[in-house]
Order: structure tokens, then C-alpha cells, then sequence
């Protein structure tokens, strides 16, 4: 049986290297796990209450809510901007973790990785994204760590596919958020 592992990446720019990780995840996952990246992050309007009711939930929004509720597992792939996370990847928790309580991602097994330019890889962001996660409901792998600094040097000539280190880490990120994931996909 296959895991799927929902990903958001917190980079719209389609050259980030986050997105790359994001791609570089998919490739090397292994056969026994779909990695799923969610395009429409940036189509997702800010959360607002008022418009999160039937009939009014937008498309968007939608369509992350009935990917999250149909994966075993929640992979975000976060920058750090201005030292916490991306305002995109904020608002798709916001809108992840309603009903409260009941919510697609209730329970759900999370992780977060990525890289940033700074020498720490966007630690405090990651750290943001994992508080916030937990509060919405996910169940956050904590021994799941990767943040990669000095990511406009270190992949100026290089994709993150082609470097072996992250490559590997890449594989035992995915597959520690497997092994979690396996009672839930069972």
C-alpha cells in the first residue's frame, strides 16, 4: 500500500529552490510513497470566516481541504521570510484547520523542511510552521529536521536532485513521515 504525502510549498516563484526540494522529494521518494505537490497555494484567498461556509468556500480552498483529507501525510516545504513563515503557507493552515477539531488535517502527520539564504536554513520559520500546525490540528513529526542555509550559494550551479547529501536527507525525511503515516494508511 502506497503513502501519499500531501506537499505545500511556501515559495509561488516557480525557479525557488524550496520548490525544487519539493520536486527533488518526488523523484526520489521511493515507489511506495506519492509525493503530491499542491499547486494552488497562491489561488488561495486569506482566510475569512465569513466566507467559509457551504456554498461559499472558495475553489481554492476547496480543492486543498479534499487533498488534505485524502493524504496520509503533510509535507511543508518552507522559506523564511522576514524570519517566520511565508504568508501563503500561513493562510493554507488557516484554512486547513477549520472545522476546529474536525478538520482535514486533525490528527494528520506533518513535517516541515526547507531552505533559506541565512545560515540557518530558515529555522525560525520552520519553527513557526510547526506551532502552527500543531495548533491546527496536525500531529507534528518533531524528529523530522531539515533546514538547509545558504541556499543562493549552495545551489547556484547546482539543483538540489543532483547533490547527494540532500538527496539523502530528502529520503530520510520522506521516509520517517512514511513510517508515521503507516498506521493512519493501513
Amino acid at each position: 500500500m502506497s503513502t501519499t504525502v500531501l506537499t505545500l510549498v511556501g515559495s509561488l516563484r516557480a525557479g525557488s529552490v524550496n520548490r525544487q526540494l519539493a520536486e527533488t522529494a518526488a523523484v526520489t521518494a521511493g515507489d511506495d510513497v506519492e509525493i503530491v505537490i499542491f499547486d494552488r497555494i497562491g489561488h488561495i484567498p486569506f482566510y475569512n470566516e465569513d466566507i467559509d461556509v457551504d456554498g461559499s468556500v472558495p475553489e481554492a480552498a476547496a480543492e486543498l481541504r479534499a487533498a488534505a483529507a485524502s493524504t496520509d501525510a503533510l509535507l511543508l516545504v518552507c522559506p523564511e521570510y522576514n524570519g517566520t513563515m511565508p504568508a501563503v503557507l500561513k493562510n493554507a493552515i488557516d484554512w486547513l484547520s477549520r472545522p476546529f477539531g474536525t478538520s482535514a488535517i486533525s490528527g494528520t502527520p506533518a513535517a516541515v523542511i526547507g531552505s533559506a539564504f541565512g545560515q540557518f536554513g530558515g529555522v525560525w520559520a520552520h519553527d513557526d510552521a510547526r506551532k502552527s500546525l500543531g495548533i491546527a490540528g496536525a500531529r507534528v513529526v518533531e524528529d523530522v529536521r531539515l533546514s538547509i542555509g545558504g541556499s543562493v550559494s549552495r545551489f547556484a550551479e547546482i539543483h538540489p536532485k543532483d547533490d547527494a547529501e540532500v538527496v539523502e536527507q530528502l529520503r530520510d525525511v520522506i521516509s520517517t513521515l512514511a513510517a508515521e503515516a503507516a498506521p493512519t494508511a493501513a
